[in-house]
């Protein structure tokens, strides 16, 4: 999905977590209410790519299938309708400094409030709370709905 998104643009971090699928959601309806379009990114690193023990090279990861469940993600969180108005953007990185670059110049930066690796007590994930402190745009942080 490569839309073109002219006017405000809204960016929204996802990762497969239910905070990152109501941050989703959340990013789509003020989209909606400011007349602008959304850009979903997600990020993905070599495994090692920060650190000295690990392999370089992540052999598991493909990154053709992760577009694809990228966009499975988006359809099965805002329907086909909803994901078609949304830019799917998946960028190898760090996923802070992923969130950030995308953020610059956007209206907003929408996170989940814990991604997949969160620790249920902790009241911020490290990449919402890293992105709250260093963002250019406002941070909205989206907790998981209730079920």
């Amino acid at each position: 999905m490569d839309k073109d998104v002219s006017g405000p643009r809204v960016v929204v971090g996802v990762d497969g977590s239910p905070s990152s699928h109501a941050a989703l959601r959340w990013a789509v309806r003020y989209a909606d209410l400011i007349g602008g379009g959304v850009d979903a990114v997600a990020a993905w690193e070599l495994a090692g790519m920060y650190g000295w023990s690990a392999p370089a090279v992540d052999t598991d990861f493909d990154e053709e299938i992760a577009r694809q469940q990228l966009t499975q993600e988006l359809t099965e969180t805002l329907g086909a309708e909803g994901a078609g108005r949304v830019r799917a953007l998946l960028v190898r990185g760090n996923p802070v400094d992923v969130l950030l670059r995308a953020a610059d110049g956007a209206e907003a930066v929408v996170v989940g409030s814990h991604g997949r690796g969160g620790f249920a007590r902790a009241l911020l994930g490290s990449v919402s709370q890293h992105v709250a402190h260093h963002a250019t745009c406002p941070v909205v942080i989206v907790r998981p709905e209730e079920s």
